[in-house]
């Protein structure tokens, strides 16, 4: 019991899934164990049609029992149809209940778990593993149940028709079972590597058509042609060694079976030939001698599928058990209301989980005060955008608190947190669908009406002009867009989220400079009486900040106007003089 614990104790991960469908479960099992004595009840049939009818030449006898025969045949397809019907029915319910909670988890995880998983691998358990437990519920257990109690019952009606006989078959079950248990456990770390291999290329896959634009503008196409057909034949090499292992497992089961029931064959003919024993009862024993063989043999294929489900369950339970490592406090602390923005970081140091060895920021502290625009600037990887991870809290700090309104936001609800937070990226996400529900994201019960200001405000009036309007679809992360059209349905987006404080990260980088200028205008408009943090490279962006705060290797270097930076010299003067060119 401990051995089969150890190989399929990952499968209890699909009770839970299974209890809410009891009744289900229950006529499932029903129809199962019906459909299995009316099998084994066919056996008698065949006996009683042989001896009573065609041995005794009485017509009356044979009509009776061909009509018995058939009503069992009947029961047994209502019987089998009902079982197929339930199972299939509770493998794709229980598929579709296990997508909802895997997708559930995979998105409540902390950024920090996607720092080093891999997309494609999360695709393959929340699609292909997920199908191999979809096909043990809906066919392979129950055809595995099925097998199990035909085997036995085969067997009970061999002892019963023929002791002799059944003693011949009782010889070779120990070597049956041999394979099951030798094979078995290679099979199931086989079937494990097989679904790895498998992750691989679709993690392949996914990263090379999402980059498909760079892969062809550095004519890497046949690199990457060469490096996918290397990890598909890695995945075949690895499947093929699953399949060999499987193969001789099924030629070991059939020739002993089979081999079995041929012995016995020739045994029992002989006390036919002799008088020992009827041709009905020859006939049963065959029957049940083929049902007990062909059980084994199937029982030790359903027996791969146990490998493989297990290994599948087993990659599902890792991404279940990870835990995201930001959550809301059991008691949140309630931020103000209406909150007013005030934004405090305080000694905060923090390094990135796959970057343990590199402090992103240290001791670094800002203060910005309700309705202020602050700016941070400074060069690449001094620290800028980890002030909004932070702040949105994606991660935690090490050392130092973060504050909103005087409120630790480590203590406060995340949704409660981030539902007063609007945000406009640098790269905007655009979803696979329309205009208007790209924009909706931002509040998902706005009106049109509300939608389409925010639209308006965003300067964002090209999406009149598309062949839909708001409801013209804008293809897969908005490739029939622009760069700019995409920044400005990432500002409507923020825009009707109408929030008390707003990250701009780079927010009008990917605009020309006539819609530069327009949708300055419309951030200003936004950013009037609410607190705003801005990110930004290029400083022309940022001359009208109320304050400045220069970053530099993760430390607050300078803070102040753009005027009294000049003045100051350092950093932001040189940054100023290499973009203006001049003395700025």
């Amino acid at each position: 019991m401990s051995v089969m614990n150890a190989r399929f104790g990952s499968l209890a991960l699909l009770l839970p899934y299974l209890r809410p469908y009891l009744g289900r479960s229950i006529g499932a099992t029903a129809a199962l164990l019906t459909a299995a004595g009316l099998l084994l009840a066919l056996g008698q049939g065949v006996r009683h049609l042989i001896d009573q009818g065609f041995a005794s030449g009485n017509m009356a006898s044979l009509n009776q029992a061909a009509l018995a025969m058939f009503v069992v045949v009947a029961a047994l397809a209502a019987a089998t149809c009902t079982r197929f019907y339930l199972v299939s029915w509770l493998g794709e319910r229980v598929a579709a209940d296990l997508r909802r909670d895997m997708f559930d988890r995979v998105i409540s995880l902390s950024p920090a778990f996607f720092e080093t998983a891999r997309t494609g691998d999360i695709l393959t358990r929340l699609t292909a593993d997920i199908s191999v437990l979809q096909a043990l519920i809906g066919s392979a257990i129950s055809q595995w149940l099925r097998s199990s109690i035909l085997l036995l019952g085969a067997l009970a009606m061999l002892l019963v028709t023929s002791p002799k006989l059944a003693g011949i078959v009782l010889l070779v079950t120990p070597l049956v079972l041999l394979p099951l248990v030798l094979f078995g456990r290679r099979e199931r770390k086989l079937s494990r590597a097989a679904q790895d291999r498998v992750a691989d290329l679709g993690a392949y896959a996914e990263e090379t058509i999402n980059a498909l634009r760079t892969v062809q503008a550095f004519t890497h196409e046949p690199v990457d042609r060469s490096r996918f057909a290397a990890q598909a034949e890695s995945s075949v090499a690895t499947a093929l060694r699953r399949i060999r292992t499987r193969s001789m497992l099924i030629l070991c089961i059939i020739l002993l079976g089979f081999g079995a029931i041929v012995l016995s064959l020739w045994v029992g003919g002989r006390d036919v030939i002799l008088d020992r024993m009827s041709g009905g009862d020859l006939s049963a024993f065959v029957f049940y001698a083929v049902l007990l063989a062909s059980s084994g043999a199937q029982m030790s294929e359903l027996w791969g599928e146990l490998q493989r489900a297990s290994g599948a369950a087993d990659r599902l339970r890792e991404l279940l058990d990870e835990r995201p490592t930001i959550v809301s406090p059991a008691t949140p602390t309630r931020l103000p209301k209406p909150l007013r923005g005030r934004v405090a970081f305080e000694h905060v140091t923090f390094r990135y989980p796959a970057r343990p060895d590199q402090a992103a920021l240290i001791d670094f502290s800002i203060e910005v005060e309700p309705g202020e625009t602050v700016a941070l600037v400074g060069p690449s990887g001094a620290g800028k955008t980890t002030v909004l991870q932070l702040l949105l809290r994606f991660y935690d700090p090490a050392q130092g608190h973060v504050r909103l309104d005087g409120v630790d936001i480590a203590s406060a609800a995340l949704a409660d947190l981030r539902g007063h937070i609007g945000i406009v990226p640098q790269d905007p996400v655009i979803f696979s669908t329309s205009a208007l529900e790209n924009i909706r994201y931002g509040r998902p019960d706005a009106t049109e009406a509300e939608i389409r200001a925010a639209g308006h405000a965003a300067h964002a009036d090209f999406l009149d002009d598309l062949p839909d309007g708001y409801a013209t679809f804008l293809g897969e992360k908005g490739v029939r867009l622009s760069g700019g059209q995409r920044q400005r349905i990432a500002i409507a987006r923020a825009i009707l989220r109408d929030p008390a404080v707003l990250l701009l990260d780079e927010a009008t980088s990917a605009l020309d400079a006539e819609s530069e200028r327009a949708v300055q205008d419309a951030l200003a408009n936004l950013s009037r009486d609410r607190t705003t943090l801005v990110v930004a490279h290029r400083l022309a962006t940022v001359r009208e900040a109320d304050r400045i705060v220069v970053i530099e290797g993760g430390r607050v270097a300078a803070t102040g106007t753009h005027d009294s930076l000049i003045r100051q010299g350092g950093l932001y003067a040189r940054l100023a003089r290499l973009q203006f060119g001049v003395e700025a």
